[in-house]
């Protein structure tokens, strides 16, 4: 040993809680409160696991429907993207030997769409944003259901109209993919459609969430098993490896899927709206008023009765307030709301995917001048969070790849659902049991302690007045579970 070295034990040789290094050796007391707190924990999850498991369990074989309904729809509407440049290709695109001229005024093009349809009135129009696109001129038309436009697409070289199709929404959904929205949406019912999806979305991160705690908590000899499905198991082992590792590498997507969809909800959106509110993360809008109050620009500003063409003081035309536009900075897919008597030209960019271009201008009818601005930079925090999650939720905050995913999610819902009902049939019925699955026994919450009850109990009540139709349906389950209990203990007395 070096004359320099401090002896073991010494004061110099202890090692320095500045030096950021671990005592070599821990000492009995500490062994024993990590040991106490380590069983404690697993403690506190055997008692509350049997009641997860219950809750996953008839989650999961009620709720499942739902979820697969909106898996399969969901699945068809993330393929409807690329589908549409096919089935729609006449409509979106121009003659390859038209793509080589020069493009026509925006004005001319208008007009022409005016002619083709002199029953409609122009609300606004989508400038062809590439080469061989065609321009999308909307019109409020007598034989276009409400909350739709009329889509007039003309040849931006020559003037020609190359179709006409029903749009929907900010996205100008066409007709196959409005369909297959409509269908995730509310299955083509209406308003009492949309309790399914409200329904199914509230669920969903429950289902998700429950399901990776059991997964996670179950005993396992190697690490590997969580990740990767057991291939040398065999029957409902099998099914279980195969469903808890999908749900493990879906799960997070899963649940942002239920947020994301919650905002469209009817009772739970209005709360997250109020909250957003709130927080200062209303969504903002350019004021395109004439007469200086606010307001005027908002996303279906121009689009009810009477706009479009309903402007009657001097006007500079749509060519001249989209220079301007441009000239302020707000270039490629763009979306320009024509003036009324009490708003000016909107000109919006409507490029969602990302790095995002989701700037917008109101200019003057009367000389051309840039009233206001607003850029997508300027928006609250959560505001930009909101529009992100939406269009990522719709498939086009990343082009493809957001497609893709979509795709890969809805397809591993899908099978988790079914490997789900595939081990509830591995223990189906036989004669020595009358009713399928195995559910874990009623009154597993007297397991749970107190002071881990009654905080879960608080907690669920708040999440079921902010999410309404999962606060009613785990109520249903309640009720519905202590008849059937009650009937159970009458019929053995």
């Amino acid at each position: 040993m070096s004359l320099d070295t401090p002896a073991p034990g010494s004061r110099e040789h202890r090692p320095s809680a500045e030096s950021g290094a671990p005592p070599a050796l821990t000492t009995e007391t500490e062994q024993q409160a990590a040991a106490e707190q380590e069983a404690a924990a697993s403690s506190r999850w055997s008692a509350l696991r049997p009641l997860v498991l219950r809750l996953h369990f008839y989650a999961g074989v009620l709720i499942a429907p739902l979820l697969l309904v909106a898996a399969v729809s969901g699945l068809l509407y993330a393929l409807s993207f690329q589908a549409e440049k096919i089935v729609y290709r006449q409509e979106l695109t121009v003659p390859d030997g038209d793509r080589s001229r020069a493009l026509l005024p925006l004005a001319d093009q208008v007009a022409a769409a005016r002619e083709a349809r002199p029953d409609g009135t122009v609300t606004a129009v989508w400038p062809s944003s590439e080469r061989g696109a065609t321009t999308r001129v909307l019109m409020d038309a007598p034989d276009v259901d409400e909350g739709k436009s009329l889509a007039v697409f003309v040849n931006p070289h020559t003037g020609e109209i190359r179709g006409e199709l029903p749009s929907y929404g900010s996205s100008g959904a066409l007709p196959l993919r409005t369909w297959l929205d409509e269908l995730h949406r509310d299955l083509h019912l209406g308003e009492a459609g949309r309790y399914y999806s409200e329904l199914a979305a509230s669920w969903l991160w429950v289902v998700a969430l429950g399901g990776l705690a059991l997964w996670i908590g179950r005993r396992r000899t190697a690490r590997r098993a969580l990740f990767v499905p057991d291939r040398k198991a065999k029957g409902r082992r099998r099914t279980l490896s195969l469903h808890g590792t999908v749900g493990l590498w879906a799960v997070v997507g899963l649940v942002l899927l239920s947020a994301t969809g919650l905002t469209w909800s009817r009772y739970a959106g209005e709360n997250i709206g109020a909250v957003q509110d709130q927080l200062g993360g209303a969504t903002p809008a350019v004021s395109a008023s004439l007469d200086g109050s606010a307001g005027g620009g908002g996303e279906h500003a121009g689009h009810g009765a009477g706009a479009g063409g309903a402007h009657q003081g001097a006007d500079v035309g749509i060519d001249r307030a989209l220079a301007a536009a441009r000239a302020a900075g707000i270039d490629g897919p763009l979306a320009v709301t024509l003036p009324t008597d009490t708003t000016g030209y909107v000109v919006k960019e409507t490029d969602t995917t990302f790095p995002v271009r989701l700037d917008s201008v109101a200019v003057n009818p009367a000389d051309g001048r840039v009233m206001d601005k607003l850029r997508f930079a300027d928006y609250p925090v959560l505001a930009q969070l909101t529009r992100f999650g939406i269009d990522a939720h719709m498939g086009v905050f990343l082009g493809l790849a957001n497609q893709l995913a979509l795709a890969a999610l809805a397809l591993a819902l899908v099978l988790v659902i079914v490997w789900g009902y595939r081990m509830w049939w591995q223990r189906r019925p036989t004669k020595g049991r009358a009713l399928g699955g195995r559910p874990v026994p009623r009154g597993t919450w007297r397991r749970v302690s107190p002071a881990l009850l009654f905080p879960l109990a608080a907690l669920t009540v708040v999440i079921g007045w902010f999410v309404p139709l999962l606060g009613i349906s785990l109520a249903a389950f309640l009720v519905v579970d202590l008849a059937l209990g009650a009937v159970a203990r009458s019929r053995r007395a």
